[in-house]
């Protein structure tokens, strides 16, 4: 876990405990630095994970403001807006995968345009079941170019693929784009995830990009609606 995650961590913590209360404004960033002994932009880092979380408001010229936790957000939730990966989000002792499919393919017209391919450049073509608490929790499809990740592995898609990106690959995500929606359970669910027919599936189909403006990524994420939602939280 990297140090301003740590950082908000213990923040959140404090806030939880009501060690800050709502309506309390934090101390500035400054002195936040001096407490936990980090740098002011890991204070930054960590303000942002906390005001993305719904936790704190940041206001220019009033400081930051606690006003979590929310009470529309519930343990199942997970923001709209992260893409961290989700062994980073539930912790790696939580998190297993289970491989499904794993093979390189020439994409089709929709892959192409979704990843901005030319020509005939293939991509992986993963599908994976992962599990939380070694519970099926979401069935992931997932399409990346080969010539972005090189050296994939079995191994890497049984552990952290975003881990594999940043980690060893040393890129870095920078934006996301997510269209959420509400499904009718398919073969792939009933046969992987527990559910029925009648079991209302949420689905999440996203496209991610590397700080250079490239797509490393266009995938599709599918749980049972009862085991996971997202929000989101705007400040204007």
């Amino acid at each position: 876990m990297k140090k301003y995650e740590l950082v908000a961590n213990n923040i959140k913590k404090q806030i939880i405990s009501k060690y800050y209360a709502k309506g309390h404004i934090l101390p500035d960033q400054q002195t936040l630095a001096h407490d936990f002994n980090v740098s002011k932009i890991t204070i930054k880092n960590a303000l942002d994970i906390l005001a993305n979380e719904g936790f704190v408001l940041k206001t220019s010229g009033f400081g930051t403001v606690v006003i979590g936790p929310s009470t529309l957000i519930t343990d199942k939730d997970a923001p709209a807006s992260n893409f961290e990966g989700l062994t980073t989000q539930e912790g790696a002792d939580r998190v297993s995968s289970r491989v499904i499919k794993f093979d390189l393919e020439f994409p089709n017209d929709k892959v192409k345009k979704n990843l901005n391919l030319n020509g005939e450049e293939p991509v992986y073509h993963i599908i994976r079941l992962r599990l939380l608490d070694k519970a099926p929790f979401i069935l992931e499809n997932t399409y990346m170019p080969v010539n972005l990740v090189p050296g994939l592995t079995q191994s890497v898609l049984e552990s952290s693929i975003y881990a594999f990106i940043r980690d060893s690959l040393h890129l870095k995500f920078a934006g996301i784009a997510r269209n959420i929606q509400a499904r009718q359970a398919g073969s792939l669910d009933i046969s992987y995830l527990n559910v029925t027919e009648d079991t209302p599936i949420l689905e999440v189909e996203q496209i991610v990009w590397l700080v250079n403006g490239t797509p490393i990524e266009y995938s599709t994420s599918r749980n049972a609606s009862n085991k996971r939602a997202y929000y989101l939280f705007e400040t204007n």
